[in-house]
């Protein structure tokens, strides 16, 4: 293994790289992260072992009520209002494909049980329509949604 940077500090500290072009951060003697030749970053979360980490692509933080508007976000483009309590999520770039997984949080409603609920349309790689719906199966808009998309 080629060492690139070799910092001499305490704590052991160092960057190495091999001839295939894997990065290994390391610390105290041990692999903390590590970029492989595919460009998979891996990681030790803190259970031991150094796993592949998926990223969120996107998410978004939105108000649900009257106007629709963006709070924060992350790879999204805008908000669709297409009726109550359904809403088109659109990224600013599209992701690799439509096999990315979404979960999402409301704020609380008045003795409604809120959660997120896949649209009778399929998802795309540029966008995702979805409802804020009650446990009683009737759509309600919300003031605060929060929508991921991981992949």
């Amino acid at each position: 293994m080629a060492t690139i940077i070799n910092a001499d500090t305490s704590d052991g500290l160092k960057l190495t790289s091999d001839t295939s072009g894997q990065i290994d951060f390391q610390s105290a003697g041990s692999t903390k992260a590590t970029i492989d030749t595919s460009g998979n970053l891996k990681f030790d979360s803190g259970f031991g072992s150094v796993g592949t980490a998926y990223g969120c692509r996107a998410w978004v933080n939105f108000v649900g009520t009257g106007t629709v508007s963006i709070n924060a976000s992350g790879n999204v483009s805008s908000i669709t209002d297409n009726a109550v309590g359904n809403y088109t999520v659109n990224f600013t770039t599209a992701m690799p494909d439509d096999d990315y997984s979404v979960n999402g949080s409301t704020s609380s409603a008045v003795n409604n049980n809120v959660f997120i609920a896949g649209a009778t349309v399929l998802p795309t790689t540029s966008a995702y329509r979805f409802n804020t719906r009650a446990s009683s199966n009737v759509n309600l808009d919300m003031p605060i949604v929060n929508v991921n998309f991981i992949r």
